[in-house]
């Protein structure tokens, strides 16, 4: 399907989403390299609002230029400021803005080669606060982004809907731990007992995990025993609008 064909392509209204806003940028470390794996793309309001201000004006009229609009500014703003290297760059995505993957991902690709930001570096991931209605046209997304080179990542797996029964149906290159079930994790042998089964389901599916919400030294500790090597979290980097906090700035131990 051409983008002329796309539905959300031809209906999006650009000024729709009126709220100005911005994205800011929390490290991905992977604390065995030593090194920044990537970052992840936040969006906040340029007045200083928080995510779920901004998020709280997306209605089913906007929800694809919105999308949209948030994918090229993230791509703007890592072209400016980290085109050289190899970290990736995490892009949140609402599935339910995907009208047609081949078709919605140009604005993407052309903001990429605008700003010389190769877009192997690229990952999307996503998850639903519902359930999602339609499995197939999600994994039909995944299979697609894959297949462009694109990584792909389920978020905040572990709670809500984001779970096995979403991994049974299709398989994301990386999984993200979410927070509640890691908090604590050191003082917890029932959670060290649930994410020692997913690292092992993840190795025996060729996925990587990353934990995510990190806050203390004896979490990390713990869950690198258990065999995570990708970490975020607020342990070592809190979220900065529109910066790209290098290794070296990091402000907590990483080994």
């Amino acid at each position: 399907m051409s983008e002329s064909g796309c539905f959300g392509c031809r209906n999006a209204d650009a000024n729709a989403f009126a709220l100005p806003f911005t994205m800011a940028f929390q490290p991905i470390v992977d604390v065995q390299a030593q090194r920044i794996w990537g970052y992840e793309a936040l969006v906040r309001g340029v007045g200083g609002q928080s995510a779920l201000q901004v998020l709280s004006h997306v209605t089913e009229a906007n929800r694809y230029a919105f999308d949209q609009a948030c994918r090229v500014r993230a791509i703007e703003l890592a072209g400016r400021h980290i085109a050289q290297g190899d970290a990736r760059l995490s892009i949140n995505f609402m599935p339910n803005a995907v009208y047609e993957p081949k078709a919605c991902i140009r604005a993407t690709l052309d903001a990429a080669s605008r700003m010389q930001f190769d877009p192997r570096r690229l990952m999307f991931e996503f998850t639903e606060n519902e359930h999602m209605s339609d499995v197939a046209h999600v994994s039909n997304i995944v299979s697609e982004y894959r297949r462009m080179g694109f990584t792909t990542a389920l978020d905040d797996f572990g709670a809500g809907y984001a779970g096995l029964s979403l991994l049974a149906h299709f398989q994301t290159d990386l999984i993200k731990l979410d927070m509640e079930l890691l908090r604590d994790i050191d003082s917890s042998p029932v959670k060290q007992a649930i994410v020692r089964g997913l690292v092992a389901i993840a190795s025996e599916l060729g996925i990587t995990l990353l934990a995510e919400g990190i806050e203390t030294e004896a979490e990390l500790a713990v869950l690198r025993a258990l065999g995570i090597q990708l970490f975020q979290g607020y342990h070592f980097a809190r979220p900065q609008v529109e910066t790209f906090q290098t290794f070296d700035q990091l402000g907590a131990r990483t080994y």
